[in-house]
């Protein structure tokens, strides 16, 4: 069979990710070790992981524990081979980071932004930033970049799609601008796709095969995780459960606007920018003495003045997160009947904060599901906070670089700028 553009044959491919994977997974550190897991021979595990010592992606150690006869070298996935740039952008703020190709984060950074700032000021602030971060570290070489961004992302483009938060920025080339600065391959996803990704990789999430990664910040969305694989849907925008429509369960839903132009969506009512408005509502009501004195003082009330409020016992906080988790709750009970996931994550920067939200989305889930769907079903909070986005960055962008459609247009070139091509 004709070999691909770096001499290595289709027929090989599907053995030469087998070992990598296993190898960069721990699952096997050895050659027997690699022989028992993949299923493969030994002259065929040999061939494979000669040309993957060859590349540089994998190295030998220190001899390993014997079994009887002579003890068997280590092998090593090369994860200092190279860098990833990652950022993660949301309504207010700017994270970015800098990981191995293991996906570890080495070093990160973030500020306020408010992305409706457009992609040419967001983006530029963004490569600014990833500039800052290389700075500290010359001499090491990008092997790709990665990043979340709070709305729909057609994800064979890496172009937003009509995204509701981010005026300006339907149909820009977030790919394109970042691979042509810093001359690697750059893959561009929902946020909440790469929270999820980051979950099941390295949280909480790892053991879970079915899982749903619900991020509660300014909007809310869902990233949905099937037999321990991202569903990104057809064209990537599977899980916006944040356009729900409500408008005919909730009285009075069907007169509240959602930025994305319907009425009724689960995010305009229970989202953070929903608490902020009826927080706001109720301080210049007189309903809450705590969230008037906190108007009085910052002009302006957010979701996380609500939850403070409620932490302290305010009646109107708690009852505004109440109906919030009740709301998300009886949404995703929908969803557990549907997918019968055996993990929910919540997060974003209301989902992870407090206990009475989680509470609230509990009791609503629990009460609106099936048995059988909820006999074993955990519903927790994300603890991996502000880095699960920049995590899950970075596995998207190396298990694509490793994948089987890719690796064999590169791997001889030695790093993936083949893949610019």
């Amino acid at each position: 069979m004709a070999a691909t553009e770096s001499g290595v044959a289709p027929d090989q491919l599907d053995g030469l990710v087998t070992v990598l994977d296993l190898v960069r997974s721990g699952a096997a550190r050895t050659r027997p070790e690699l022989v028992r897991c993949s299923g493969l021979g030994r002259t065929v595990v040999t061939q494979r992981l000669g040309h993957l010592l060859a590349s540089g992606l994998v190295e030998e150690g220190a001899l390993g524990p014997s079994t009887g006869g002579r003890a068997p070298r280590e092998l090593r996935f090369r994860a200092d081979a190279g860098v990833v740039l990652v950022a993660e952008l949301g309504a207010t703020g700017i994270t970015v980071g800098l990981t191995d190709l293991a996906g570890e984060l080495l070093a990160h950074r973030g500020e306020a932004w408010p992305i409706a700032d457009g992609p040419v000021a967001t983006l530029g602030r963004v490569e600014e930033l990833f500039d800052a971060l290389l700075a500290d570290r010359p001499g090491v070489v990008v092997w790709g970049v990665g990043v979340g961004v709070p709305g729909p992302v057609e994800f064979a483009s890496g172009r937003p799609v009509a995204p509701p938060i981010m005026p300006g920025w339907d149909g820009y080339p977030v790919r394109d601008r970042l691979a042509a600065r810093f001359r690697a391959p750059v893959w561009v996803d929902n946020d909440v796709n790469v929270m999820a990704l980051g979950e099941v990789r390295s949280g909480l999430a790892r053991d879970a095969a079915d899982v749903i990664y619900v991020k509660i910040g300014t909007g809310i969305g869902a990233g949905l995780v099937s037999g321990g694989y991202l569903h990104r849907g057809s064209q990537g925008c599977a899980g916006d459960i944040g356009h729900v429509s409500l408008g005919g369960a909730v009285p009075g839903a069907s007169e509240v606007v959602c930025r994305c132009g319907n009425t009724g969506c689960l995010e305009a009512l229970a989202g953070g920018a929903a608490l902020a408005r009826d927080a706001t509502d109720a301080a210049r009501e007189g309903r809450s003495a705590v969230l008037a004195e906190r108007l009085a003082e910052a002009g302006t009330l957010d979701a996380h003045d609500v939850v403070r409020a409620a932490e302290f016992g305010d009646a109107t906080a708690v009852e505004l997160l109440q109906r919030a988790g009740t709301l998300v709750g009886e949404t995703l009970a929908a969803l557990v009947n549907f997918f019968n996931p055996a993990m929910i994550l919540l997060g974003g920067g209301v989902g992870a904060s407090g206990d009475l939200l989680l509470a609230t989305v509990r009791q609503a889930v629990y009460r609106r599901s099936l048995p059988l769907a909820t006999r074993s079903l955990k519903i927790v909070r994300s603890p991996l906070s502000g880095q699960v986005g920049l995590r899950g960055a970075a596995f998207m962008v190396v298990d694509e670089l490793f994948s089987r459609e890719r690796l064999g247009h590169w791997l001889g070139e030695g790093v993936p700028t083949a893949l610019m091509s």
